[in-house]
């Protein structure tokens, strides 16, 4: 039986060859590696995407997000150059795409689409194939391993369960040594153990150099992974920066959690309440002094501790949703 470990060794270490290689290649540019100005689509008399403008650097996860309809599909389309937008530009490594780009991305529908009645290792060969891959066979072995899937290389892709399909879906998505992935809902279909999966090889291509563009609902996962995101509702640019950026709007908590004893008791100025039996958040209503809750509680309840909450990233989505 050969050595498996040895074989993702050779593999890796062939990898890395490849990839400074390429690097070395490679024209050398101070741009961006995705710069996206003024982007405008309609269909029709509906506007999707509003004048949009914002950029990409090498090598960080950014992230995309935006309720369903927010227009993320239709800009990852013009992106990739499948349409066209009426006004605006998208540059790719400080170029306007050209088909050479091609195979410099590595592109996850939303739209998962596997052929059924194949072998795993067939339909990873099919995809290896249209990217031009050199030793696909290595390649496929390497991310099989990768993924965890090493022992359904012969099984048909008719026979994996949802989120195995998921997972080779992935595979084929990083088959050919892309610079850019544009993944979107790339953790659709995965229970926790394999979406930790996911994460950790998401995380080892960012420290490879690659770059990540992610749409997911799953803001926990954007809060913990992105360097940067954009927000797009109703088509128009809603929340952009890093994280630290887009907190500093929304520093003013109006979440107290508080850990008691007692009979919780409707209070003045809360208008939401969360409640665990002795743990609870409490939402404060606009210009209500903490201090003032706090006060009232103590006659009612016996505080263990008390905290104004930071807002997360899906409470600001919530908000920014709601509020347009």
């Amino acid at each position: 039986m050969p050595d498996n470990t040895n074989n993702k060794r050779m593999f890796t270490i062939w990898q890395i060859a490849a990839a400074v290689i390429a690097g070395a290649q490679r024209e050398k540019t101070d741009e961006p590696v995705l710069d996206v100005t003024h982007l405008t689509k309609s269909f029709g008399i509906k506007t999707i995407l509003d004048d949009i403008s914002f950029h990409i650097e090498s090598g960080e996860i950014f992230g995309l997000l935006g309720p369903n309809g927010a227009g993320k599909t239709t800009m990852i389309r013009i992106i990739l150059d499948i349409i066209k937008s009426d006004h605006g530009s998208v540059k790719m490594f400080g170029k306007v795409f050209d088909e050479d780009f091609k195979e410099r991305i590595g592109y996850l529908p939303e739209e998962r689409g596997l052929y059924q009645k194949i072998t795993v290792f067939e339909c990873l060969k099919y995809f290896a194939n249209l990217k031009n891959v050199k030793k696909p066979d290595d390649r496929i072995d390497f991310w099989l391993e990768e993924v965890g899937l090493i022992d359904y290389k012969k099984r048909r892709v008719s026979d994996l369960s949802k989120g195995m399909q998921q997972k080779i879906q992935l595979a084929s998505t990083f088959i050919h040594d892309p610079d850019i992935l544009i993944l979107d809902e790339p953790f659709s279909g995965l229970d926790p153990v394999n979406t930790k999966i996911v994460k950790d090889i998401m995380l080892d291509l960012k420290r490879d150099g690659k770059t990540i563009i992610l749409s997911t609902h799953q803001m926990d996962q954007a809060e913990r992974m992105c360097d940067r995101i954009l927000m797009i509702n109703h088509g128009e640019k809603v929340l952009y920066g890093t994280l630290d950026q887009i907190k500093a709007g929304y520093r003013e908590s109006r979440v107290m959690v508080v850990e008691y004893e007692g009979d919780l008791k409707p209070v003045d100025g809360v208008i939401e309440v969360e409640d665990y039996g002795r743990y609870a958040e409490l939402g404060l209503e606009r210009g209500t002094d903490p201090q003032d809750v706090l006060k009232n509680l103590m006659e009612s309840v016996k505080l263990r501790r008390f905290e104004m909450k930071s807002p997360s990233l899906n409470e600001i989505f919530i908000e920014v949703a709601n509020d347009a």
